[in-house]
């Protein structure tokens, strides 16, 4: 009892904290192993999955895919707090952050993990019994770790807008304040009104976010690019997303086009078109999504037949970003109608002439319009239509037809570690514009960021958009070691949006009915971060593929 006093009389922060996080570590590893054992007793009858009743117990099996995302969230902060303090950077907003971080993650493990507002993973849905969970309750964090003082100090520390390392390296923290003042000065002062207009990202705007390198960032300088790394993208993705969405999103469309190609393209497709897409000559887009088939790619209708030196290609697509604009589609379609499934998909490097919104379109065999959206606006969303519309028989991506599903797979782990950098830059966004708003608006005659429910908000914010970019970091280091990381890229997605959309709806509740009006900030960034939860894999299929992976065999 004497030591438990020592540590509370010694401040907001707790006493011995690396050790702390890393008993947490242990008791989840231990906890998640029973977890993953009785869910998989449920869903894999005779020790084999049956996709049958793993898609009947869907909240079981879902609720493993986030008590996953949880264990692996944990354990990067626990990580980082060993790194920290080797370096003698965890000072008290770094320790702050972690304790508010774990200690309120832990409780969600034992009570109930948010699936999203409205739906909970509870221990017992996973099998769990209160003589598991109990480990738990002897953890200083799950009492100490997420208190009051402890969140009133944070906000008291990050209240200038500094909220500590991030453990980024001097050439990362570099770039990072590099794409902080473009986005300072080129992009923030005009987003709104830009969103608001429904206009497009200014294509001044491309060219110089071309200068910038960002298209040709993880690129081979041999293709034009600039060989950096994975972890590199994250940070400019998630700088360029913290000033507006669409503008971080100019980067995953290259970061498709680009894996597709490297992974899966001849000598000669590579030659032709990485330097072009590299140095912002040549836009691309990704056209896979048709309507009634979503995120199910085997039902794809889409033909393309060959007819001597092109093919022709004829079906629908759906939700394509940013098409009038893009000098290529990579392009999903069907070669084979007698292969169902996968097998009989192919992609290709489909050429197409810039439009404009009176003529979005301008080529034979190809209409479209536009689809009207809450947010993620900047790039503009189409359906498509193609009747025999002609791509080069040399466009088919890596010469050989049917391997159009493989190639995709090869570029979700990326994109969706991009997309999870995203989703970081939005929810910092909005604990920007809720930490300012809050300081600045006086209610009762004082600060409203002196209140505790405001102050409370946003130190949770800070906490989880910490683990978010954490997370996302740890992912992207895993895919510039050559390690496959198909899990820990779908996790951190799926946590990122998440804490994404409640950053902003958090944010936006500090703005009051300020926040309800469409001159505030605020309200793009709500419709901003509600995408996160749908494209690159909508919550459901994220949690649905990380479950798949978790119960056959993954780490």
């Amino acid at each position: 009892m004497a030591a438990v006093e020592n540590e509370m009389q010694s401040g907001p922060v707790l006493g011995g904290l690396a050790g702390h996080l890393a008993e947490a570590v242990g008791a989840v590893d231990a906890l998640f192993a029973k977890a993953r054992a009785r869910v998989a007793a449920q869903v894999m009858p005779g020790g084999k999955l049956d996709a049958v009743t793993l898609d009947c117990e869907q909240h079981m099996a879902h609720g493993l895919a986030w008590a996953a995302t949880y264990q692996a969230a944990i354990r990067e902060m626990a990580s980082f707090a060993q790194r920290m303090e080797a370096e003698s950077r965890f000072g008290e907003t770094e320790q702050l952050t972690l304790q508010i971080a774990v200690g309120e993650y832990l409780n969600h493990i034992a009570g109930g993990i948010p699936m999203n507002q409205g739906e909970f993973a509870r221990p017992a849905d996973l099998g769990l019994t209160r003589s598991d969970i109990a480990p738990l309750y002897g953890l200083a964090l799950i009492d100490r770790g997420n208190t009051r003082e402890a969140r009133a100090r944070l906000v008291e520390l990050i209240a200038d807008g500094n909220f500590g390392w991030a453990g980024l390296d001097d050439t990362l923290t570099e770039i990072a304040a590099t794409m902080r003042r473009f986005i300072a000065e080129k992009v923030a002062p005009h987003a709104h009104q830009w969103h608001r207009d429904n206009d497009y990202v200014p294509l001044e705007i491309i060219t110089e976010l071309a200068s910038l390198g960002v298209f040709a960032l993880t690129l081979p300088e041999d293709y034009g690019g600039m060989g950096l790394s994975k972890e590199s993208m994250c940070v400019v993705s998630e700088e360029l997303s913290r000033g507006w969405i669409a503008v971080g999103s100019l980067g995953t469309r290259a970061e498709i086009a680009c894996e597709l190609i490297l992974c899966g393209g001849t000598e000669e497709q590579k030659a032709k078109w990485l330097p072009q897409i590299a140095s912002g000559e040549i836009l691309p887009t990704a056209v896979f999504t048709e309507p009634n088939t979503g995120s199910d790619l085997g039902s794809l209708r889409t033909r393309a037949v060959r007819d001597g030196d092109v093919y022709k290609v004829t079906g629908n697509k759906t939700w394509i970003t940013h098409p009038v604009r893009a000098d290529v589609m990579t392009l999903l379609a069907r070669t084979d109608p007698d292969e169902k499934g996968y097998r009989g998909l192919s992609m290709f490097l489909a050429e197409k002439p810039r439009g404009s919104d009176d003529n979005p379109f301008p080529a034979k065999g190809m209409t479209g319009g536009e689809i009207e959206v809450l947010g993620y606006r900047g790039m503009k969303e189409y359906e498509i239509r193609f009747e025999d519309f002609e791509v080069k028989a040399e466009n088919l991506l890596g010469g050989v037809e049917g391997q159009g599903f493989k190639q995709l797979m090869q570029t979700f782990e990326a994109a969706r570690i991009q997309t999870a950098a995203r989703a970081v830059g939005v929810a910092q966004n909005a604990l920007d514009l809720g930490l300012k708003y809050a300081a600045d608006r006086a209610q009762f005659g004082k600060p409203i960021i002196s209140f505790p429910r405001i102050a409370d908000k946003l130190a949770l914010m800070a906490a989880e958009v910490m683990t978010a970019r954490q997370l996302t970091l740890y992912a992207a280091r895993e895919k510039d070691a050559g390690r496959r990381c198909d899990l820990e890229a779908g996790m951190a997605k799926l946590l990122g949006a998440r804490v994404a959309w409640a950053a902003a709806d958090n944010a936006l509740q500090i703005h009051g009915g300020n926040g309800f009006a469409l001159e505030y900030q605020i309200s793009r960034v709500l419709c901003d971060a509600r995408i996160l939860n749908i494209f690159e894999g909508a919550a459901e299929i994220q949690a649905q593929v990380i479950a798949r992976r978790l119960l056959e065999g993954g780490n």
